[in-house]
């Protein structure tokens, strides 16, 4: 069941859902540079910007896309993982296969939301909790890249490094965008000692504006916490992400077709 969202913030066709899971933005600092002591006959064009305390795991365009994504890398320690080397930077250590191929099952099955046996209400309060929980991690850890066999780009953030390597592998490397920007699937994988453990997907519409008015766009989110996260499931979630937001391409297409 899909929700009509805008702005990429949730809201569906019933009540709108509280914004509450965006935990306050991370504030950068930015450093202007002085010129006043060049020649007067020196010109530039532009302005010039610092940022001095930028290291790995502290770089400030991504994480003000981890805040669009809803969350906020309390800690600075937050790896944008695209490529094996960059596994080696956020001292993770490499998979044993890659590519790996990750075989799912019926014993995989994760509900969607807005189904009966996950409403969106219990969704969004998960999503949410998942979220803060991520935020205070020591450190997290965001491979990304292709599902598999599509063009649809995904983004996962984690605090396993366990299961961040595997991950890198299975998804299919993409060219890597600067600056980085959300993804159409969003997976959120917290790992950790937890009162129930959980995982979910959800398929959304959003409503983007693109300069020539809102375009349409489905995305998808996979939610899933647990002491030890299963990759099998992780996939599962991201597979049928994949499913949902193909469809309702293909759909938008064909209704384009026959509107001309």
């Amino acid at each position: 069941m899909n929700r009509i969202l805008s702005s990429a913030h949730l809201l569906s066709r019933r009540a709108p859902v509280l914004l509450t899971d965006h935990i306050p933005l991370l504030h950068s600092l930015r450093t202007s540079i002085p010129f006043s002591s060049l020649p007067s006959s020196v010109g530039r064009v532009g302005t010039s910007t610092q940022f001095p305390d930028e290291y790995p795991g502290q770089i400030y365009a991504f994480n003000w896309c981890l805040n669009g994504d809803g969350v906020t890398p309390t800690k600075k320690s937050a790896f944008r993982i695209a490529k094996p080397l960059d596994l080696q930077v956020a001292g993770l250590k490499k998979p044993k296969s890659n590519p790996l191929v990750v075989t799912t099952s019926s014993q995989n099955s994760i509900p969607e939301a807005g189904s009966e046996s996950l409403p969106f209400e219990s969704f969004d309060s998960t999503s949410l909790r998942v979220k803060e929980y991520l935020s205070l991690s020591d450190h997290l850890y965001c491979p990304e890249g292709d599902v598999p066999k599509t063009r649809i780009g995904c983004r996962v953030i984690s605090n396993s490094a366990a299961l961040a390597p595997n991950l890198l592998a299975y998804l299919e490397r993409a060219p890597r965008k600067e600056p980085p920007v959300s993804l159409p699937v969003t997976v959120y994988v917290y790992e950790g000692d937890v009162d129930n453990e959980f995982s979910g997907y959800a398929i959304e519409v959003v409503e983007l504006d693109e300069g020539d008015g809102d375009i349409e766009r489905t995305v998808g989110s996979v939610v899933v916490s647990a002491k030890n996260p299963d990759i099998a499931t992780v996939v599962r979630g991201i597979e049928l992400c994949a499913e949902g937001i193909k469809a309702d391409e293909d759909e938008r297409a064909a209704g384009g077709e026959e509107s001309e």
